[in-house]
């Protein structure tokens, strides 16, 4: 049975309300094999100790992003300074989605940076220079995040193997930086 209105089948639904084991994929050409069995739902799990916040939601079904679930994401992934918010790209929550896949863990991320208005992001670079001029946070294609359970290198190993966008590593300060942006690591 298919609601017609929404084009959801009752099978897909009741997969996704009842998966026990999620694959998420980046949509990306270059990461295709992350495709292939990528199963019918992808999930984001996070929670902000700055702002108290926690999320896990269902943001893509059966080769459909959830447009209720992405605006969602894109408020909890607000600069929380401002409180101002900027949609987060796709490409980027699916390459969160994938690494969070490979690690293996239950445990949300740990966010401590998405969306950065250029203020936020010109005050950062004051007193750090490991914050870019044209930071891609300022267009909600980046996150820095942590997990308790895995090391910043296993994080970068698995973010770096989707090759699908930027992979920081940031060691002393315990965080991994993803984003949608050209292929490339850094950091130690």
């Amino acid at each position: 049975m298919t609601d017609t209105s929404s084009g959801i089948s009752r099978r897909g639904l009741l997969r996704a309300f009842a998966a026990t084991a999620i694959t998420a994929a980046p949509t990306f050409s270059n990461a295709a094999s992350f495709l292939r069995g990528a199963g019918d739902i992808r999930r984001v799990k996070m929670f902000s100790g700055r702002t108290g916040e926690k999320i896990d939601v269902i943001y893509w079904i059966e080769g459909d992003y959830i447009s209720e679930a992405m605006t969602e994401i894109s408020k909890f992934m607000r600069d929380w300074r401002s409180g101002l918010v900027m949609a987060i790209d796709n490409r980027t929550v699916d390459i969160i989605a994938a690494t969070h896949a490979l690690l293996d863990v239950n445990e949300p991320y740990n966010l401590l940076s998405g969306y950065r208005t250029p203020q936020t992001n010109a005050m950062l670079r004051e007193s750090s220079s490991k914050v870019a001029v044209n930071s891609l946070h300022m267009r909600g294609q980046a996150a820095d995040l942590r997990l308790s359970s895995r090391s910043v290198r296993q994080v970068v190993a698995a973010a770096a193997s989707c090759a699908a966008g930027g992979v920081g590593k940031y060691s002393r300060s315990n965080f991994t930086h993803m984003d949608c942006g050209d292929v490339r690591t850094w950091g130690s």
